[in-house]
């Protein structure tokens, strides 16, 4: 399945239908007066995050949405059909944001499954000619269309849910630290820029299991859009730890993790306030002297703690998974009872 991000949709909410001008006639009923029937409210626009969904590509070749309109209202005080109400289903963590310059007015947050939001409710329907009957207007021919719904261009923009984020310099073998951990069989190649988008895995330590994001790597001006680096960075906003992945076999190990610091720091979002953990991969590939060299170098430069680990072995991924859990909440995203979540109490949002 291709992995999409970003999407434009264009979204309107059903008008009210209008009501009816009738007047009753039966056999036997002199003034039979009037009995036009009001029209049925216009379909809402409801978006609901679900489970089992980590992309937005179905939006590539579906962006408009349009949500029936109400029934028209008919004779013998029948009011309308109410339209039914257009649910849009979107991945958990997906934002829906305003079509304006900026694109930062975030409309609604879905990070629940089963969370509900009205973004758009459909127009009233209009009145019959019965309602306008008075003591002075007995046979009325008024009638009113019903209120037109609302449309408005939204984005759509997924920031995946997980517990742990993976990030590091372009081949800093992230791919084969996922791969060693989970079933994700994520691409793996001795290039830079094998991972082209974000990979989930669920990884399962001591009766523990937590989901771990796997972001492309990451290069100097990532913050500021380089090789689409801020796009990547939304990914790992919700995480609650970080793995900082550096290669032993690269030019400057602590220069490598300054680069990484540096970007996570300028993309704000708290970023740079997660707990992270430095960890040296590749130590399969060096031996333990130099290994124990990089480390206090990694230290000198600000690292708390380093660990050493292989992702190709799977070399020191307990002392590292033990880490990870200590930073983790009692339950985490996968660890949570998967209960019905509540409809979000939330004003709907006018595009006026």
């Amino acid at each position: 399945m291709h992995f999409l991000d970003q999407a434009k949709i264009y979204i309107r909410s059903g008008g009210g239908g209008p009501g009816a001008v009738s007047f009753r006639r039966e056999k036997y009923v002199e003034y039979g007066g009037p009995d036009g029937g009001d029209g049925g409210k216009g379909a809402d626009i409801v978006f609901e995050a679900v489970a089992g969904l980590n992309t937005l590509i179905d939006f590539r070749y579906t962006q408009h949405f349009k949500a029936p309109r109400g029934g028209h209202g008919m004779g013998k005080d029948r009011k309308g059909a109410q339209g039914k109400d257009l649910v849009i289903k979107v991945p958990v963590g997906t934002q829906i944001i305003a079509d304006d310059e900026d694109r930062d007015t975030v409309l609604a947050d879905l990070t629940e499954a089963g969370q509900r939001v009205v973004l758009f409710e459909g127009g009233l329907g209009g009145r019959g000619n019965a309602s306008y009957k008075t003591s002075t207007n007995r046979a009325p021919r008024q009638h009113q269309p019903g209120l037109p719904g609302q449309e408005a261009y939204v984005w759509l923009r997924l920031k995946l849910l997980a517990d742990v984020g993976l990030v590091g310099l372009p081949n800093a073998g992230k791919s084969t630290f996922i791969n060693q951990l989970t079933n994700t069989h994520a691409k793996v190649g001795a290039y830079p820029f094998t991972t082209l988008h974000p990979q989930l895995g669920v990884v399962r330590h001591k009766n523990r299991e937590f989901v771990l994001a796997d972001i492309p790597g990451l290069i100097a001006g990532a913050a500021d859009g380089a090789g689409i680096g801020d796009r990547f960075l939304g990914h790992i906003e919700r995480c609650r730890v970080l793995i900082h992945l550096i290669d032993i076999a690269g030019t400057d190990p602590a220069e490598a993790m300054q680069v990484v610091e540096e970007e996570l720091a300028a993309y704000g979002e708290g970023l740079d306030e997660k707990p992270r953990l430095i960890v040296l991969n590749k130590i399969d590939l060096a031996d333990t002297e130099l290994a124990a060299g990089f480390a206090a170098e990694l230290q000198e430069a600000g690292a708390e703690q380093v660990f050493a680990i292989s992702g190709a072995t799977g070399a020191g991924m307990d002392a590292l998974l033990d880490a990870v859990i200590s930073h983790l909440p009692a339950a985490t995203a996968t660890e949570r009872p998967q209960g019905e979540q509540e409809e979000v109490d939330q004003e709907p949002w006018s595009p006026l």
